[in-house]
């Protein structure tokens, strides 16, 4: 069997920059096992397997390397843009998913890819696991959780970009990964906001760009500043620049994306 497969640089406008993702259109569904292990052979935070269901509608299923995912905005995007820019789409695509609901997304005038998330803010907790604070170099000033992570806000953005974690005592607080973030507090600065995505136990170290964790991210920081419309920056070495926007219940994040390899699976 061949299967046609497109590596995509999500969040950046720039190749070798963002996240990585493959994408890999379907017109049906693959074994698990077979799924998980292209996913693995692919080795990038993850692959995005689309199925063609009706006009401008797909399901789609994530998988890292290391097992499958409830959620990722990145890999998202990238497959819209294959779709969009590669494989003739118009108009708002609807991906159907098993965990996430229903994702629409459209392409903006500027080319940004934007999507549609559920708004998953974060709540306060009233213990702070033990591993959280031993798995990071710096305590954070306050713990959140929601369904996909642990939020520990920093006072700085300084204190996000140097902070160094433990992934074998951060994989310890499994199924959740974990997100550091921090306000920008420079008047003149782009950006609203800053993160760092670590997740040992469900597909790497540190997550180059992360747009799932955005669908809390933005409600947090969005209260916090008193702004509907935000500009995220991943402080990963790669990193990668969201744009984002609260409409009522549903979180609107968008970025760029470059195909950077098309190619073709042997199955």
């Amino acid at each position: 069997m061949e299967l046609e497969i497109y590596v995509v640089d999500a969040f950046t406008d720039k190749q070798f920059k963002g996240n990585s993702a493959a994408v890999v259109p379907l017109t049906d569904w693959l074994d698990d096992g077979l799924m998980q292990h292209i996913a693995a052979e692919n080795n990038l935070s993850e692959t995005a397997f689309i199925k063609f269901f009706s006009h401008n509608r797909y399901e789609i299923r994530w998988f890292s390397p290391l097992t499958e995912i409830d959620f990722c905005g990145h890999a998202t995007l990238a497959a819209s843009f294959v779709l969009f820019d590669h494989l003739g789409c118009e108009g708002e695509l609807q991906f159907m998913t098993t965990h996430a609901g229903s994702l629409s997304v459209t392409q903006l005038a500027d080319g940004r890819i934007q999507m549609s998330f559920p708004n998953r803010a974060p709540e306060p907790l009233n213990k702070v696991p033990e591993a959280l604070i031993a798995g990071l170099s710096i305590t954070p000033r306050a713990v959140l959780k929601s369904g996909q992570a642990y939020f520990a806000i920093m006072s700085s953005v300084d204190e996000v970009e140097r902070l160094q974690y433990q992934s074998d005592i951060l994989k310890t607080l499994a199924p959740l990964d974990v997100v550091v973030t921090a306000q920008v507090d420079v008047a003149e600065s782009e950006y609203d906001f800053v993160s760092r995505y670590f997740w040992p136990a469900n597909g790497g170290d540190e997550d180059p760009v992360t747009g799932s964790i955005h669908a809390g991210l933005v409600p947090y920081w969005g209260a916090i500043l008193e702004k509907q419309t935000l500009v995220a920056r991943q402080a990963s070495a790669r990193g990668g620049v969201l744009y984002c926007q609260l409409e009522g219940q549903r979180v609107l994040v968008s970025g760029y994306g470059v195909l950077y390899l098309l190619g073709t699976i042997y199955v």
